[in-house]
């Protein structure tokens, strides 16, 4: 894999870390510190000891990272242009990624749920040839969503299968439903070949889907963790992964400006990454130590989302059991500023440097975890 770029040098976000530019002036231990907490003194509360054996587990897993194309950082082009998933195959190969992240749904006309089903056993051929992985996603925990989207997995020999719901009702009768819906799974795939993802997507709350995963039982159903989606369960990216970590096995990496709105919640707005608000130093270092002997996370997906937008859904005066509005799917504007042609260029150039961004953040940790072995 290629992770040892350049140090970084640019992105508000890290650029501001003064500790980092000190760091002949402080020891190794404190420098991973300060660049892995910046300037929120509560998230250094729950480091663990930054030792050398800890280093050398950081060492292992970078070194080894399976990072992955998803398809959303080209949403645009999916959407609006004529990108395909052929395209993201190619993607993912020029950049020397582990495999691709897709929704079945993504082309339209040229996507893989348009497909026949020789065209998806040609697909995951070519897949193969070209050393990628591919992990499929469906908008669904419905049934009928569920038997399509593990047909097209097979067919394509995929690895996994993502859904959430997207039932109305109160969190109670979500809760049931998925359950239901989840349990399903064992059925549609009885020799246990695909992993299951359920993820969290802004409604539900992480110790709710932690009570979906255990009363479905089904030991290949775990959680996928989204770096933002949880802001607008009202919930912090820190605290809802403290939760879902015993269970999280598959990542989504994306920036996002946290907004409030009108009645205290939260909204979620997509941004490039490294100038939101999410801590993706550390949010990378928590994941990456995920998994004793071996790496509890299966796949990073690089999901870029500028312009996504999602409203607030839960609020701290909310009541037990409130009742969640059935929605569609959230989506990216489109900037009104730019001609298509152009906002779908920057996006395939966003997904790009969003690359060399998380492998520059690897590369910092990779460094100054070195450098505590050396100490």
């Amino acid at each position: 894999m290629l992770i040892y770029g350049a140090m970084i040098t640019t992105h508000r976000y890290i650029k501001e870390k003064s500790n980092l530019r000190r760091l002949s002036e402080s020891s190794s231990k404190e420098a991973l510190h300060d660049f892995l907490i910046a300037d929120d003194a509560t998230s250094g509360e729950s480091l663990p000891p930054l030792d050398a054996a800890l280093a050398k587990k950081l060492l292992e897993r970078i070194e080894n990272i399976p990072l992955f194309a998803h398809a959303y950082a080209f949403h645009l082009n999916f959407r609006l242009g004529e990108y395909s998933p052929w395209d993201l195959l190619d993607f993912a190969k020029e950049n020397d990624l582990a495999g691709i992240m897709i929704n079945i749904n993504y082309g339209g006309e040229v996507g893989l749920g348009a497909m026949e089903y020789a065209e998806h056993r040609l697909f995951g051929e070519r897949a193969r040839n070209m050393g990628l992985r591919i992990h499929l996603e469906n908008s669904s925990t419905t049934p009928p969503n569920m038997v399509r989207a593990t047909k097209i997995a097979h067919l394509m020999e995929a690895e996994s299968v993502r859904s959430y719901p997207r039932y109305e009702g109160k969190v109670s009768e979500l809760i049931a439903k998925t359950v239901r819906d989840l349990k399903k799974t064992t059925e549609l795939d009885p020799e246990g070949k695909l992993h299951y993802f359920l993820e969290q997507h802004e409604d539900l709350k992480s110790h709710e889907l932690v009570e979906i995963i255990e009363k479905v039982g089904n030991p290949r159903l775990s959680l996928l963790f989204d770096f933002g989606n949880m802001v607008n369960a009202n919930e912090t990216p820190d605290d809802a992964l403290t939760i879902m970590a015993p269970y999280v096995r598959e990542v989504h990496i994306k920036d996002i400006d946290i907004i409030t709105d009108h009645r205290g919640g939260w909204e979620q707005h997509g941004c490039k990454s490294g100038t939101g608000d999410i801590n993706m130093p550390l949010m990378m270092f928590r994941l990456l130590l995920l998994g004793d002997d071996e790496p509890q996370i299966r796949a990073f997906g690089l999901e870029e989302e500028i312009g996504y937008f999602a409203p607030a859904f839960r609020f701290s005066d909310e009541g037990v059991d409130p009742f969640i509005p059935f929605r569609e799917a959230s989506e990216s504007k489109t900037d009104s500023n730019s001609t298509l042609e152009d906002r779908l260029a920057h996006e395939r150039e966003d997904a790009v440097e969003q690359v060399a961004f998380i492998r520059d953040i690897l590369a910092q940790i990779h460094s100054l975890a070195t450098n505590i072995i050396n100490e």
